[in-house]
């Protein structure tokens, strides 16, 4: 008998504590208490992470377009499962990293590391003279395990180009089913636009964000179809996928995600035109020049529109100028006038991050306000990536993620011109131009404090610097400007 218990000693304690668990998660369920059943689920994760690193990042990409916000403690709403488990990734990277000492120095002395270097850094210096210091510590933490995982630990990985390729796939095999969901939701719904804004959910919170998440995806899917790894059947099925994402475009109904795309093809004729960055951005700073030395006039033009939101693809398109009688437009303005009126009271530190939606009521006005205000703050923040950080962290906070945008745009770029490989330089403007699409956006929209949006969004600024750090180039010069690689 002794010698079969010493013999069978590892099945006999595995048995023990299983019993031992099973006992104790029914007297918990008994007592409604049934977060001890996540316990063996964490485990898998937490053994996936440990073994399969790389394929947890893939698996955490998949997972993202299904997961739904669940309060697991009051107070604390996470997206799960994926917020947890980027919270363990994060925990394991950090481990590794101390352990081995295995990092590349060369990605972090990279000009868009230092930029979200900096930018964390000045984020957790506002956090510290919030006006709610909790809520922005949670913030900045929040922040912290979507850049982990997903830009420093990505860069690393995406040394790797293959696992750029995968990665990129699951994410969007992810959402096309989403999209094949809320498409299915869509038919027999075309004449109630408030349920199609719905129809994405519970996946997505709203049309926006949908919209933005597909937007996001399209030129780089756009390159792995006629990309010259891709053949035979892998084609007409990224083709297959693409003519998805193009439907869930259009019935996302989301005019700031349509007016990106327009934004990002006119940007690509740019690039292809041989156009240099700085004159790129001269050229921009020339269209904002106009807008306020004529807003005036623009604004009284603008009011003469009276097209509200519509199903219908031309009354929708028509509702992108009206600022008279369309409510989400006219909601945006208030809450960026809000949100410059409290920008004006601290215009360095600004009010601290996350806090815009618990503060800014005491801010509106009511000849400002939409039939669908609220002072409850329960319908989001600023609605822009840059008027949303102004307000939070203040002149440096904004000019930090415009530099991020910037330098990483400026990047992708330089190696779509310079690199030698003609795979990896189009691979590097595809997901260049997918990136703008989300900084056209962001005039309109703010979501990188969602998992939706941050995991493809920091991933993608991943490749562009594991692009450049990874890949042979070759020196820029005026031949090179004239006729840049046009392999797709």
């Amino acid at each position: 008998m002794k010698s079969w218990i010493q013999q069978h000693k590892t099945a006999i304690i595995a048995i023990f504590v299983t019993l031992l668990f099973a006992v104790a998660n029914s007297v918990m369920l008994l007592k409604d208490f049934y977060y001890l059943s996540l316990i063996p689920l964490a485990g898998l994760v937490l053994l996936l992470f440990v073994t399969r690193f790389e394929t947890g990042l893939l698996a955490m990409a998949l997972l993202t377009p299904f997961a739904v916000d669940f309060a697991l403690f009051p107070k604390m709403e996470l997206s799960m499962p994926v917020e947890p488990m980027m919270i363990l990734f994060t925990l394991m990277f950090f481990f590794r990293v101390l352990v081995s000492h295995s990092y590349d120095l060369k990605l972090l002395k990279h000009p868009i590391t230092l930029c979200l270097l900096a930018s964390l850094a000045w984020m957790l210096i506002t956090a510290t003279t919030s006006a709610k210091p909790i809520v922005s510590y949670k913030y900045l933490i929040a922040r912290i395990w979507f850049v982990v995982p997903f830009f420093f630990a990505a860069a690393q990985i995406f040394r790797n180009k293959n696992r750029i390729r995968q990665f990129f796939w699951c994410y969007a095999i992810g959402l096309i089913v989403v999209i094949a969901i809320a498409t299915a939701k869509t038919l027999g719904n075309f004449s109630d636009l408030q349920t199609l804004h719905r129809v994405m959910k519970p996946f997505y919170n709203d049309h926006t964000a949908y919209g933005c998440a597909i937007a996001l995806m399209l030129p780089a899917a756009f390159y792995f179809i006629f990309s010259r790894a891709t053949k035979g059947w892998r084609r007409l099925f990224f083709l297959a996928i693409f003519a998805l994402l193009i439907t869930g475009l259009f019935f996302s109904y989301c005019r700031a995600a349509w007016l990106s795309v327009c934004g990002a093809i006119g940007v690509y004729v740019l690039i292809r035109m041989g156009m240099k960055v700085k004159w790129m951005a001269v050229l921009f700073a020339l269209g904002i020049g106009v807008f306020f030395t004529y807003q005036s006039e623009l604004i009284y033009k603008l009011g003469k529109n009276h097209q509200d939101s519509s199903y219908d693809l031309s009354g929708q398109i028509k509702s992108i100028s009206n600022i008279s009688t369309d409510a989400s437009n006219l909601e945006r303005l208030n809450r960026w006038a809000s949100a410059i009126r409290m920008w004006k009271e601290d215009p360095i530190l600004g009010c601290g991050p996350g806090t815009y939606q618990f503060l800014y009521a005491s801010y509106q006005r009511s000849y400002q306000l939409s039939t669908i205000s609220t002072n409850a703050g329960n319908l989001g923040n600023a609605h822009s990536e840059y008027i949303g950080p102004l307000t939070e962290q203040g002149i440096p906070g904004v000019g930090l993620i415009m530099a991020i945008f910037f330098t990483t745009f400026a990047t992708g770029v330089r190696v779509f011109r310079t690199a030698k490989d003609k795979q990896v330089a189009n691979m590097a403007l595809a997901f260049t131009l997918s990136l703008l699409t989300y900084y056209i956006h962001g005039i309109f929209n703010n979501f990188l404090d969602t998992d939706k949006l941050s995991v493809p969004f920091w991933a993608f600024t991943a490749v562009i610097v594991a692009l450049d750090c990874y890949s042979e180039k070759q020196e820029i010069t005026n031949q090179t400007h004239e006729k840049p690689n046009a392999d797709v």
